[in-house]
């Protein structure tokens, strides 16, 4: 699995531009939390590529970027959580999972 790291706002404009061309997965890690760090094993261990097609994988570090997460959750109209896993499609948040409720599984169901 290769993550793209979302370092900027315009990084974010251009992940939501690109979402009108394939499915984003942006998932908000908290790097110092155990159920994060847990949450992401999990969604790396089931990966599989062939099963996700062209979903887009971005990572977002929390701790060093709370502006682009406050951003996200603003744009989307959604409540931040930490984890949480999204899917970007056609510039709209079509699932929205976090903590132990992020699933690769339900992640493919929504691409």
């Amino acid at each position: 699995m290769n993550w793209t790291n979302l370092k900027n706002i315009e990084e974010l404009d251009e992940i939501i531009k690109n979402s009108f061309e394939r499915p984003i997965l942006l998932f908000k890690h908290s790097t110092t939390c155990s159920i994060s760090q847990t949450a992401l094993g999990r969604l790396e261990r089931k990966w599989d590529s062939e099963k996700a097609k062209n979903l887009e994988p971005i990572y977002l570090d929390l701790l060093n970027l709370r502006p682009i997460s406050a951003e996200i959750a603003k744009r989307f109209n959604i409540q931040h959580e930490s984890p949480q896993a999204l899917i970007i499609k056609d510039g709209e948040c079509v699932y929205d999972a976090s903590h132990f409720d992020i699933s690769f599984d339900e992640l493919i169901e929504n691409i």
